[in-house]
């Protein structure tokens, strides 16, 4: 059997993969996991591309490709940054937050068939498991998802 760091990998590839499959098959724009970590990010608040790039761990040329992809698609908003006039705040419009919303469902739809696979309560076992671990490591100030490339 592979190492438990392996088997998250794959596990969280193969969840991605799924999650991916679908909505392509409900025809919704070519979103990638990199958009999802910015829908994840702009959850609460809102940022310029420089604090989108620093989060994702990518260049500020990047971040922007992909906030341009995500305004062209809807999903987020530039506003100008009320100090610095290179600068422009990202936020979710309404039907960014849809998306969210959306996600969340169809992770919660892979998460019950994940259930279904390896039965319910070994699934509660092993959340409960990873949240332990991650207060073990990180204490109650939890850094929140990132990826992981």
């Amino acid at each position: 059997m592979e190492p438990v760091p392996m088997l998250l990998a794959m596990t969280y590839r193969a969840l991605g993969d799924q999650f991916h499959d679908r909505l392509g098959q409900i025809g919704l724009e070519p979103l990638r996991p990199a958009h999802g970590y910015v829908f994840r990010f702009l959850k609460e608040k809102r940022a310029t591309t420089v604090d989108i790039g620093q989060h994702l761990g990518v260049t500020k040329q990047a971040a922007a490709k992909i906030v341009t992809e995500l305004d062209d698609w809807g999903y987020v908003l530039r506003e100008p940054h009320p100090t610095d006039k290179r600068a422009q705040y990202v936020t979710l419009t309404t039907k960014g937050r849809d998306y969210l919303k959306f996600a969340d469902n169809l992770w919660a739809d892979l998460e019950s068939e994940m259930a279904e696979a390896i039965g319910a309560d070994t699934l509660a076992t092993i959340k409960s498991g990873l949240a332990a671990y991650l207060r073990h490591v990180h204490g109650e100030d939890q850094p929140g998802l990132r990826p992981v490339w």
